[in-house]
């Protein structure tokens, strides 16, 4: 299932000081992605905090990619600029989202960061994220396409357009507001149908939940009891 995570700097400091920061944490991404089995669907690194859309392929994926990203680029951010102690603001904030009903939002609310922001005036002109690989403009080949993005046109070209065209619509207010609130209060991001049915697969409230506590489902008993 799909999540989107949020990385935060505590007490909203910065976590990237230059363009070489931002490039530990690409390559960092792409590495444990890899190794974690984790795919990363989009990205946008900002001054304090990072926005991720990710599908781990494997129960606790999810956990053990942002945990030895998050470890590993603190150490050498602190090596790099002589500092000690915590850089991040806790554990990641994660939140699930309903693939065919807001994946493609929650793609286009990520590129749009920078843009509500104030940084740029398109998301085309922000360098830090992964909207110019969905439009063609600077492939990122550990980036793992979705099939809602795969759905959008039958050539790299048609896609490309589509995407970028949803971009350039935005969002509407209420939309974004629910997908900022879904990641930071944990709650997954959809319908009703949608949280009911996953509210039987999982102890845990669907509707909040504490950072950085990825989905769960219930395992059967060898009796068939539920836990």
């Amino acid at each position: 299932m799909p999540h989107h995570v949020v990385l935060r700097g505590n007490n909203r400091q910065r976590i990237f000081e230059d363009d070489a920061d931002r490039h530990l944490m690409l390559a960092l991404m792409a590495e444990h992605a890899r190794d974690k089995r984790v795919a990363v669907h989009a990205y946008v690194l900002m001054d304090n905090h990072v926005h991720l859309l990710l599908t781990p392929e494997v129960e606790g994926a999810l956990s053990r990619f942002m945990q030895s990203v998050g470890r590993i680029y603190v150490k050498r951010f602190n090596e790099r600029w002589g500092r000690t102690g915590t850089l991040w603001e806790g554990r990641f904030r994660s939140g699930l989202v309903q693939s065919d009903r807001h994946f493609l939002a929650c793609m286009v609310y990520i590129d749009l960061n920078p843009v509500r922001a104030g940084l740029v005036a398109a998301a085309s002109a922000y360098a830090w994220s992964s909207h110019q690989h969905h439009i063609g403009g600077l492939p990122q080949h550990w980036l793992t396409p979705h099939a809602l993005y795969w759905g959008l046109g039958n050539t790299p070209f048609a896609r490309e357009h589509a995407y970028a065209d949803l971009v350039a619509a935005g969002l509407p207010g209420r939309q974004v507001t629910q997908v900022t609130e879904s990641v930071f209060k944990g709650m997954a991001l959809g319908d009703a149908g949608y949280l009911s049915a996953l509210q039987k697969q999982t102890t845990r409230r669907v509707n909040a939940g504490k950072p950085g506590r990825p989905f769960k489902p219930k395992i059967p008993h060898s009796k068939g009891e539920i836990q």
